[in-house]
């Protein structure tokens, strides 16, 4: 099944498909939740501070559905 995955600001550099941009299309087996995800792209636990699962807040145990859009954010700063 597929996903769409979007990643932000540093965390855009764990692309798997360097295209430009911050998102890219997956390829994953029924039953990955978000936390496979970012295991298999080398994204701690404790990096992500938000989670978006087709727009709505997510958590690491979500199970993903074919063609879910996935956002993952790290902690931001600025003023």
């Amino acid at each position: 099944m597929r996903i769409q995955l979007s990643l932000y600001a540093s965390l855009a550099s764990h692309l798997p498909q360097k295209g430009g941009g911050n998102s890219c299309t997956l390829e994953v087996q029924e039953g990955t939740a978000v936390r496979d995800i970012l295991g298999q792209l080398k994204i701690g636990l404790e990096v992500p501070k938000i989670i978006f699962l087709n727009g709505l807040h997510a958590g690491f145990d979500d199970v993903l559905k074919n063609g879910d859009r996935l956002a993952v954010f790290p902690p931001i700063a600025g003023g």
